[in-house]
């Protein structure tokens, strides 16, 4: 992720967005992953770079409050400003901050605006790939729900840390999103192999078509990007017995099963798991993620 642009004339209208030039061809391993998503520019929601512009325009009546209820409603204008808070925190002794709201507390109104110019957007990175674009805002909103199902899940568990299980819920998928932006080919390949056999499971094909597990490149690109500790522990599947990541994978893989209706033959399973994080029966807990569904 390349340094927000630096402080300069703001443009008068939109800037000119050269052609989008995709990976057609798998790079060969997680570490040229790495590289070249550490060295890309990532783009937001066009509904995020606009509301921005907005902001920017009366910016003495903007808050920390209302930035992060921008932020936080975008996947990719989160990943940015994390990652840009913890290069200001890198060789600096402090807490770290785990939430939007206390990342931008921390770097301030101005300064936000001054090093977070106009946005690139998703819009312009997927212009001419339409099935791409409705694909990804699909699996935005799944993570929208996933991120609402593990705050209902963290609420009635008591967890101290609701605002960053609900991060870790809400940034689970943000590997195959940015697979969206940047190899859209590659992602929609993988949703036709599924078409064709329902069967076949997606860590599976991404693992074939990609060359690498997207919940390795997650958690290796938010380590390199400084994420808060506690975040990054969060959403390790890997120490899936840890009650607060359950309540994550738990919340991810209810709003996958539940993307396209109720009906999912995997959902009986679910709720069982569920019934248990939360204590519960499972018909209460059949009741619980009905009402918190009901709620989005």
């Amino acid at each position: 992720m390349q340094t927000p642009s630096q402080p300069g004339a703001l443009p008068a209208s939109p800037v000119s967005v050269e052609p989008m030039v995709h990976l057609n061809e798998p790079l060969p391993d997680l570490a040229s992953w790495i590289r070249y998503f550490l060295h890309t520019d990532i783009p937001v929601l066009l509904e995020t770079s606009d509301a921005l512009e907005v902001l920017r325009a009366k910016e003495e009546d903007v808050d920390a409050g209302i930035l992060a209820e921008l932020v936080d409603n975008d996947p990719f204008m989160t990943m940015k400003v994390l990652a840009y808070v913890a290069s200001l925190r890198r060789n600096k002794e402090g807490t770290q901050t785990e939430t939007v709201v206390s990342a931008l507390v921390m770097m301030g109104v101005a300064p936000f605006f001054r090093n977070f110019g106009l946005q690139p957007t998703v819009q312009d990175y997927l212009r001419g790939q339409p099935a791409a674009l409705d694909a990804l805002l699909a699996l935005i909103k799944r993570a929208h729900r996933a991120a609402h199902f593990a705050t209902g899940f963290a609420v009635h568990r008591a967890d101290t840390d609701v605002a960053v299980i609900r991060e870790a819920a809400f940034l689970h998928d943000f590997a195959e999103m940015l697979m969206f932006c940047y190899a859209p080919e590659l992602e929609m390949e993988i949703r036709a192999m599924q078409r064709a056999n329902p069967s076949l499971r997606t860590n599976s094909l991404q693992r074939f078509v990609f060359n690498i597990d997207l919940n390795d490149l997650r958690q290796s690109l938010m380590l390199h990007w400084g994420f808060p500790e506690l975040l990054v522990r969060i959403s390790d599947g890997r120490h899936a017995e840890h009650p607060s990541v359950r309540n994550v994978l738990l919340a991810v893989r209810l709003a996958r099963h539940t993307e396209s209706g109720w009906d999912n033959a995997a959902l009986p399973d679910d709720i069982e798991e569920i019934a248990q994080l939360l204590n519960a029966t499972p018909r209460v807990a059949r009741g619980f993620v009905y009402k918190i569904d009901q709620s989005v």
